[in-house]
């Protein structure tokens, strides 16, 4: 879908409809909407034009008659020419049909459209998994980023493994979770989806089948599909992840590796048990199966602290450990990294250098920064406080408005609250009507392509007013829609 925020001037002595195909026009001579490219439907376009419909019938026909689009009927309205065909005979690049040619796989159009509305000012995020900018520590980071001569700042690349001061530094902060990983075995990269990436074409052949928790993150992005992998999903329970089934599973399918977010699991909020871990070793390590542990919400733990990392039990180099601070601490920061043994580390850092040359220089001298100084540790006894409040605030507003409607589990960390709806709602269906209404939610098949019966709520994004204005509308759409 093309993203349009222009919008005709009403003051103007030039018709609407003039504006409108001069605008079209433009985007079309200049190649920025190249040939085959598919415009919205009218009624779409008058929306987002603000203009009558009738208005946009006129401008398509103008543009119709300059030989520039073409309708047809179950197709839609297309781009056929531009200034290229209309003054030489040889055709321009078909840019359409390389962009359907990359091996990357689009995002869910459902994806795109959440991306795409989170961007966009006005809409209440009930689903969007990061801080709120209320709860980053923006006068800190300030503070942080005074660089003084005792610790210069390097603007140039850094080492390929990453800063070896911030590995240094990571090295010591993982220690206190229990995990002895030297800087030599740490490699730091642009956030944990970085981490997954280049785990996906450093280590894996084509082909390979990856297992994970159903549902899962990692059906929310493509990066092992588009490497050419495949995702085997086995359930979980109120324990994480089952563990019984992965001998066989294995065997069916010839799975190469396991990803698993053991400490507050997105989308669930489960914690996995001391018990189910280390069974999960233990049947791993037995079918010599590696394991990826996703961990970028362990340190937001709102009750006692969890159960220690998979990784502090790995005595045979089985786990490779992803940390990170963009849900901790910042999403602009980019900054993360990967505990594993050493070869798989160089490995790593090899394709990494490959594809970006290492990590924002100035990222990482802030985490690390933020490590040394222990302004961390201080920043996540505050920021604790305020999510497990929002944790509460979210689920007393859930009690008083959802009780007979969905049922649900208080989460003991991290950002999310997996709603289950009782009435026979589509949650797609929901979606669209919420979208209409201003209010962005996450539906479950988002994460599991056949559940259709779940929400993820975040408390960690929205205001504290607009948790509750839009819980309270999104249970009065749920309710009218369920009676219909």
């Amino acid at each position: 879908m093309l993203d349009i925020k222009w919008k005709p001037q009403k003051t103007l002595s030039i018709p609407l409809h003039q504006q409108i195909s001069n605008y079209m026009k433009n985007k079309i001579m200049t190649g920025e909407w190249t040939i085959g490219t598919k415009l919205p439907p009218q009624r779409h376009l008058a929306k987002l034009f603000q203009v009558n419909r009738s208005t946009i019938v006129t401008a398509l026909d103008e543009l119709a008659a300059d030989g520039l689009i073409e309708s047809k009927v179950g197709s839609g309205t297309r781009v056929i020419n531009n200034t290229w065909g209309l003054l030489t005979s040889t055709p321009p690049p078909d840019w359409i049909s390389y962009v359907k040619s990359g091996i990357h796989k689009p995002n869910k159009s459902i994806i795109q459209q959440i991306n795409k509305a989170e961007a966009e000012p006005g809409f209440i995020r009930l689903g969007t998994g990061e801080l709120s900018p209320d709860l980053l520590p923006n006068e800190k980071m300030a503070g942080i980023l005074q660089f003084n001569h005792a610790r210069p700042l390097s603007l140039g690349y850094a080492e390929p493994k990453g800063s070896l001061s911030l590995r240094k530094s990571v090295s010591a902060y993982l220690k206190e979770k229990g995990i002895a990983a030297s800087p030599e075995s740490i490699l730091i990269v642009s956030g944990g989806l970085q981490a997954l990436q280049l785990i996906a074409i450093g280590l894996l052949d084509r082909g390979s089948t990856i297992l994970h928790e159903t549902p899962s993150y990692l059906n929310s992005v493509h990066v092992f599909q588009s490497a050419g992998m495949n995702l085997f999903g086995i359930p979980l329970d109120e324990e994480g992840i089952q563990c019984n089934s992965i001998p066989r599973i294995k065997r069916q399918h010839k799975a190469a590796l396991l990803y698993t977010i053991p400490t507050f699991h997105n989308p669930t909020g489960t914690l996995m048990s001391e018990k189910r871990r280390l069974e999960l070793m233990e049947v791993c390590q037995k079918e010599a199966i590696p394991i990826i542990e996703d961990d970028v919400y362990g340190d937001l733990w709102l009750e006692e602290s969890p159960q220690k990392p998979l990784k502090a039990n790995d005595t045979q180099g089985n786990v490779l450990y992803i940390g990170s601070m963009s849900k901790s601490l910042s999403p602009g920061l980019r900054i993360g990294w990967i505990a594993g043994p050493e070869p798989v580390i160089e490995r790593l850092s090899d394709i990494k250098m490959q594809t970006d040359y290492g990590s924002s220089s100035v990222s990482q001298f802030a985490v690390d920064n933020w490590l040394r100084s222990g302004h961390y540790k201080e920043f996540l006894i505050e920021l604790k406080i305020e999510l497990r409040y929002r944790r509460n605030f979210t689920h007393q507003i859930l009690k008083k408005h959802f009780s007979e409607i969905a049922t649900w589990s208080i989460p003991k960390g991290g950002f999310y609250i997996w709603l289950k709806l009782q009435p026979k709602v589509s949650t797609r269906k929901l979606f669209d009507l919420a979208l209409r209404e201003g209010i962005l939610i996450n539906p479950g098949n988002v994460y599991d392509k056949h559940d259709d019966q779940h929400l993820r709520i975040s408390y960690s994004y929205a205001s504290l007013e607009q948790l509750e204005e839009g819980l309270i509308q999104l249970a009065k759409l749920i309710k009218h829609y369920s009676l219909k």
